[in-house]
C-alpha cells in the first residue's frame, strides 16, 4: 500500500523546495545553458564587428580614414531604409490600378522636389565652404535625425508636418550623397581606385540597409511611429560619425579657385561649362541607363498586374519579386563587379553597359516571356550600378574640388530627372500590350545610344 506520508511529502517537496519547482539540477543545468547561449551570441556579435572593422579597414582604408567614411555610410542607408519601411504602408500597390495611376504619378512630381532643391542650392554652398564638409555632412544626418522625430509623431495624428519632414527627409538624404561623394578623393586609399572605393562604399551601405531593415520591420511591428523612432537613433550615431571623420576631409590642400566656365580644357557647349567632355559622354550614358530603370520599375509593375504570365494570376506580387527583385539583385551584383574591376578607364565601362542594355532589352522585346524579362531587371541593375560607379569616379577624377559638389549635384539631377521620364513613360505605354511598350523603349533607346557613340566618336576626331 501507499503512504500516505510519503504521498504528501512528494507533493510538497524536500525542506526549503516550494512545490512544482524544478530540482537543483535542473535549474543548474538550463541557467548553463542559458549562460552558453549568452556568451555564443557575445562571441558572435564581437566576431561580427570585427569581421566588419577588418573589412572597413582593408587596403590602406583604416590609414587613410575611409574606414571611418565607410561606417558612417553604413549608418545613413540604415536610416534610409528605416525611413522607407515606415512609410510603406502608403504604397501604390496596395489601391485599384485605376487610382494608383493618379498617385504614381504624383509619387514622380515629388521625387523631383528634392533634387530641385538641392541641385541650385547645395551645391555652391558646399563649394564655398569646402572646410566645413564634416559639419555639412553631420548637417544631413542631424535634420533627418529630427525630421525623423516630427514623422513619429505626425503619423499617429495625421499631422499636417507629415509632409514637410518627409520632404525633409528626401532633400537631406539627396544633399547627403552629393556631400559624401565630394569627400571620396580626401579619404581615398593610394591602393585603392576611385571605381573600386566607390563600390566598398556602395556595398558597405547595401550591407547597412539589409542588417537594419529586419530590425525597422520588428520595429514596426508596434507602429509606424517605432521604426522612425529607430531611425532617429541611427541618424544621431551617423551624425557623430560624421563629426569623427578625419580632418583630410575638410583640408583645401592642393585645389583651386576657379570659377565653372574654365573647369577642363575640353566642355560640352550647351551640356553645362566646367564639366569635360568624358564627364558629359558618362552623363549621356548614365541618363539612358536610369531612363530604361524608371521604365522598367512603372512598366512592369503595371503591366504584370494586368497582363500577369500564364500560371501567375493569382501570384502578382510574386511576379513583382522576381522582375523588380532581380533589379535590386542586379544592382548589388553590379557593385560587387565594380569592387574587383581592375579597369582605369571608366569611360569605355559606361558605353559597354549602356550598349548591354540595349541589347537585353531588344531581345526582351522580340522574345516576351518570364525569363526575359527577369533577365531585363538584373541587366538593367547591374548596368545602372556599374554605370553610376564610373560616372562618380569621372567626375571625381576631372572635375576641381572648386566646383565639384554642384557637379555632382548637376548630374544627381540630371539622372533622377531621366529616371522620373522613363517612370512616365512607363506609365504611358503600360496601357498598351508588353511586345509594344518594350518596343517603343528599345527604339528610344537604340537613337539615345547611335547619339552618344556618335558624338563621342566626333569629339575625338576634333581633337585629332
Amino acid at each position: 500500500m501507499t503512504d500516505p506520508d510519503a504521498v504528501r511529502r512528494d507533493a510538497e517537496g524536500k525542506p526549503g523546495e516550494s512545490a512544482g519547482s524544478a530540482p537543483p539540477g535542473v535549474a543548474g543545468r538550463a541557467a548553463g545553458a542559458g549562460g552558453r547561449a549568452a556568451r555564443a551570441m557575445g562571441r558572435a556579435s564581437t566576431k561580427t564587428v570585427q569581421t566588419a572593422r577588418r573589412m572597413t579597414h582593408a587596403q590602406g582604408a583604416g590609414e587613410s580614414g575611409m574606414s571611418r567614411l565607410l561606417e558612417m555610410h553604413a549608418f545613413n542607408t540604415a536610416g534610409d531604409a528605416a525611413v522607407a519601411i515606415s512609410l510603406a504602408g502608403t504604397l501604390f500597390f496596395t489601391v485599384p490600378t485605376g487610382e494608383a495611376r493618379g498617385q504614381v504619378a504624383l509619387f514622380l512630381l515629388l521625387t523631383m522636389l528634392p533634387f530641385a532643391i538641392v541641385a541650385p542650392l547645395i551645391g555652391p554652398f558646399l563649394d564655398r565652404f569646402r572646410r566645413g564638409r564634416r559639419w555639412a555632412i553631420g548637417s544631413t544626418m542631424a535634420i533627418r535625425a529630427f525630421c525623423c522625430w516630427v514623422l513619429a509623431g505626425a503619423v499617429q495624428t495625421e499631422s499636417v508636418a507629415l509632409f514637410p519632414a518627409a520632404l525633409g527627409c528626401l532633400v537631406c538624404s539627396k544633399a547627403y550623397g552629393v556631400t559624401r561623394a565630394s569627400a571620396v578623393p580626401r579619404v581615398l586609399p593610394q591602393d585603392l581606385t576611385l571605381v573600386k572605393a566607390n563600390s566598398r562604399i556602395s556595398l558597405t551601405g547595401t550591407a547597412g540597409a539589409v542588417i537594419s531593415a529586419p530590425l525597422a520591420i520588428g520595429a514596426a511591428q508596434f507602429g509606424a511611429e517605432w521604426t522612425l523612432r529607430y531611425a532617429f537613433v541611427v541618424f544621431v550615431v551617423a551624425t557623430i560619425l560624421a563629426i569623427l571623420l578625419p580632418a583630410s576631409v575638410d583640408s583645401a590642400e592642393g585645389e583651386e579657385q576657379v570659377d565653372l566656365a574654365s573647369v577642363g580644357g575640353s566642355t560640352a557647349r550647351g551640356i553645362g561649362q566646367g564639366i569635360t567632355f568624358a564627364v558629359v559622354g558618362a552623363l549621356r550614358c548614365n541618363a539612358g541607363l536610369r531612363f530604361l530603370s524608371g521604365f522598367l520599375t512603372m512598366f512592369m509593375a503595371f503591366v504584370l498586374k494586368e497582363r500577369p504570365f500564364p500560371g501567375f494570376e493569382d501570384k502578382v506580387t510574386l511576379l513583382l519579386a522576381l522582375v523588380i527583385g532581380a533589379a535590386g539583385a542586379g544592382n548589388t551584383i553590379g557593385t560587387l563587379v565594380g569592387s574587383v574591376l581592375k579597369t582605369r578607364r571608366p569611360e569605355i565601362v559606361v558605353i559597354i553597359v549602356l550598349v548591354l542594355d540595349v541589347v537585353v532589352i531588344t531581345a526582351a522585346a522580340v522574345v516576351y516571356s518570364l525569363y526575359t524579362a527577369v533577365l531585363l531587371g538584373l541587366t538593367v541593375g547591374i548596368c545602372q550600378s556599374l554605370g553610376k560607379l564610373s560616372l562618380d569616379a569621372l567626375i571625381q577624377r576631372d572635375i576641381p574640388e572648386a566646383v565639384l559638389t554642384s557637379v555632382f549635384a548637376r548630374s544627381e539631377t540630371l539622372l533622377q530627372l531621366s529616371w522620373v521620364i522613363g517612370g512616365f513613360v512607363g506609365l504611358g505605354l503600360g496601357l498598351q500590350t508588353p511586345r509594344i511598350g518594350l518596343t517603343v523603349t528599345a527604339v528610344v533607346l537604340v537613337v539615345w545610344l547611335v547619339f552618344v557613340v556618335r558624338s563621342t566618336a566626333g569629339h575625338r576626331e576634333a581633337r585629332a
